[in-house]
């Protein structure tokens, strides 16, 4: 079976994209997957938490006459080498097996403004007709290279070319979010943006010179599995489970109305939804959030120093003592049990 490609998407920023795709991507690979994380944020977050690289060091993810990062793999086609292109060298996570990084590059930045034509003028310029094809087909070829089943994109917030490319190529998305007003506002955006994006990937998918190119247009629609909602407080009264306090609580119903009344019908209309069924099958109702994970507190600087996801932090990991240890490694144990309903509820909606 062909491996699924994820965008993990929204062009407001601090909305802990990077942090989605490394926890959502370790815990697929725990299950059992095979998973390939793939930074295409110039500003390289992910390569540098996932691969503990120090930025005073020289970047070891670059070499010449080898493929070791997303920008130089693209290179043959952007730069129209008469070579074609080739899987890029990745880097296993040895901690976790089955899951595996293709770094990025802050260079591929540059590749944006290149691609943004690209995307305009490839039916009527021949030159460019092997561009727009190329990000996915690069994607494919290195996640065949372990036989992936799951491949997470980690995009930057923006609504450039690359990421107009990188949405309209993959097979689902999600969409990350905080319980904010500018959260709220994003989501209005992305219900007239997304579908746009769309019918623009529809249209270049009828123009027979990308399809008739070394890397033909891969005609995707992409689905929407659902929305993560992170980085709140919770508080429990009255000896309930604990919830958002009541000025998230605020947020978290102003997200939840945007969902209900712009951005599902928008993405309904537009075709990007699965059959409700589908949804309501793996547990992840439409109306709902995908997953709810609040704020990591003290165990996000933990997780970061040592490049390993919150829910795999041990009490040695920790270091504190009594009972502040006690209720961080409590605290990993729930975020295990919320990233571990996530991960299956994405593998039963896309599986």
């Amino acid at each position: 079976m062909a491996h699924k490609q994820i965008a993990f998407f929204n062009h407001k920023g601090g909305v802990s994209k990077t942090t989605s795709v490394f926890h959502i991507g370790w815990m697929l690979a725990a299950k059992g997957h095979k998973v390939l994380l793939v930074d295409c944020d110039p500003q390289c977050n992910l390569t540098g938490l996932v691969l503990e690289y120090s930025h005073s060091e020289e970047y070891p993810y670059q070499e010449k006459g080898r493929f070791l990062n997303i920008r130089d793999g693209l290179a043959p086609a952007f730069e129209a080498r008469p070579v074609p292109l080739s899987p890029v060298e990745l880097q296993p996570i040895l901690a976790r097996p089955g899951l595996y990084v293709l770094p990025g590059h802050v260079g591929l930045a540059e590749y944006e403004s290149q691609l943004a034509i690209a995307h305009e003028l490839s039916s009527s310029l021949v030159a460019l007709q092997n561009i727009p094809g190329s990000l996915r087909w690069l994607i494919d070829i290195t996640a065949k290279s372990i036989e992936a089943d799951f491949v997470l994109v980690d995009m930057s917030p923006s609504l450039g070319a690359l990421n107009q490319n990188l949405f309209t190529t993959s097979d689902a998305f999600i969409i990350p979010m905080a319980p904010d007003f500018f959260s709220a506002m994003a989501l209005r955006s992305l219900s007239r943006i997304l579908p746009k994006w769309n019918q623009w990937s529809a249209r270049a998918g009828e123009q027979p010179v990308l399809q008739d190119s070394a890397y033909p247009w891969p005609g995707k629609t992409p689905k929407y599995v659902g929305s993560i909602v992170q980085n709140y407080r919770i508080r429990s009264r009255d000896g309930k489970e604990a919830a958002p306090t009541r000025a998230y609580q605020k947020w978290f119903d102003a997200l939840l109305s945007v969902k209900s009344d712009d951005l599902i019908p928008s993405l309904t209309n537009a075709n990007l939804v699965f059959q409700e069924n589908i949804y309501d099958n793996a547990n992840a109702a439409l109306g709902d959030f995908l997953i709810e994970v609040p704020d990591f507190n003290s165990l996000i600087a933990i997780s970061q120093s040592l490049s390993k996801p919150v829910f795999e932090l041990s009490r040695d990991d920790i270091k504190n003592s009594g009972s502040v240890a006690s209720n961080q490694v409590d605290s990993a144990k729930n975020f295990k049990k919320i990233y571990t309903a996530g991960a299956e509820k994405i593998s039963q909606i896309l599986l």
